[in-house]
């Protein structure tokens, strides 16, 4: 599992507002932690496009291995367990992977 990596993710069971169900997601954690935590850190997609300042839209291709637009939730940034995805779906360049942080970094600094 690596940085920049989209894959099936099983968020259920959730609480409140949080987002739940099968979706794709992002794994934005470092490669190092990647690699010798049982954790990793993702941002969830949804194809409900709401276009929230700052959200990253992904159009489908061969190589992200999404079928349909999708958002990147940034603000739905969690922690998960590496048994909570099941299949690799494909990945994103560093650049958008770089927008992810850059949008993250806005949100916890304002």
């Amino acid at each position: 599992m690596k940085q920049g990596e989209i894959w099936d993710l099983y968020l259920d069971p959730v609480k409140g507002r949080e987002q739940g169900g099968r979706r794709p997601a992002i794994i934005i954690s470092g490669n190092l932690l990647n690699t010798y935590l049982e954790v990793v850190i993702v941002c969830p997609l949804t194809t409900s496009i709401k276009n929230y300042k700052g959200n990253l839209i992904i159009e489908p291709d061969e190589t992200n291995g999404l079928d349909v637009k999708s958002e990147v939730l940034t603000f739905h940034i969690r922690s998960v367990s590496k048994k909570r995805l099941r299949s690799k779906l494909g990945a994103v360049p560093q650049e958008s992977v770089d927008y992810i942080k850059d949008t993250l970094g806005d949100i916890l600094r304002y």
